[in-house]
């Protein structure tokens, strides 16, 4: 069922998803950058991505925060969206009630959100934060950080500078039995532009090096289609 629509707090949210072809499947949900300047499940980021988690054999699942495309309701500056990915999570783990884990990615104000349902979520045991905004969002609740995960930044990213984030990053490195890892895409912007391909392999090599190099055998269909 690739065209998913689902409840949210304030309405129905619109997504897309891909479930696992093994029962006990992770789950992966994608969160999508800021609502007002554009950001939409739809991203080019997000969308590369969810295809990662595809053929890594996770049940995969973007959608639309609210006030996007079909998803109902307004913009919240945050609050509401927090909400909206909780409600997403709880859809998934209802359809996929064998998956112990999970998995969270967000892109730029979805990588805000992203970690405020980490803190909030102990089934989440890994994350990846694509081009955190620590320049324009408190990031502060992460201490103690309680998963693993990745950050990603591009070199040339101007709208959220690098150098932002690191402090954040080695206050989190810091906490004991958590690994943070940090790849920065030489020449990227904050929209990965023509390097949306080398941010999938930086992906790619983290989720070898969490969950091991074997991808799933099988072709899924693409669920956009």
């Amino acid at each position: 069922m690739p065209e998913v629509i689902f409840p949210g707090p304030t309405g129905r949210l619109e997504g897309r998803y891909q479930a696992a072809k093994r029962k006990g499947a992770p789950i992966a949900i994608l969160l999508h950058p800021h609502p007002q300047f554009g950001g939409t499940m739809n991203n080019p980021i997000v969308y590369n991505l969810f295809y990662n988690f595809v053929r890594r054999g996770f049940s995969v699942l973007r959608f639309n925060f609210r006030g996007v495309g079909r998803s109902q309701g307004t913009f919240d500056h945050g609050q509401g969206e927090l909400s909206d990915a909780a409600a997403a999570l709880d859809w998934a783990q209802t359809i996929n009630p064998e998956a112990r884990a999970c998995w969270i990615t967000g892109v730029s104000f979805g990588a805000w959100i992203g970690m405020q349902l980490l803190m909030r979520r102990p089934e989440i045991e890994g994350f990846i934060c694509i081009g955190a905004m620590a320049n324009r969002y408190d990031f502060s609740f992460l201490a103690p950080c309680p998963s693993s995960g990745l950050f990603v930044h591009g070199s040339d990213d101007r709208v959220s500078p690098v150098n932002d984030v690191i402090p954040i990053i080695e206050k989190v490195k810091t906490q004991r039995g958590v690994v943070i890892d940090h790849a920065i895409i030489d020449g990227a912007n904050h929209f990965f532009d023509n390097k949306i391909d080398e941010l999938s392999g930086c992906v790619d090599s983290y989720l070898n090096k969490r969950l091991g190099s074997k991808l799933e055998s099988f072709v899924q269909d693409d669920p956009d289609q």
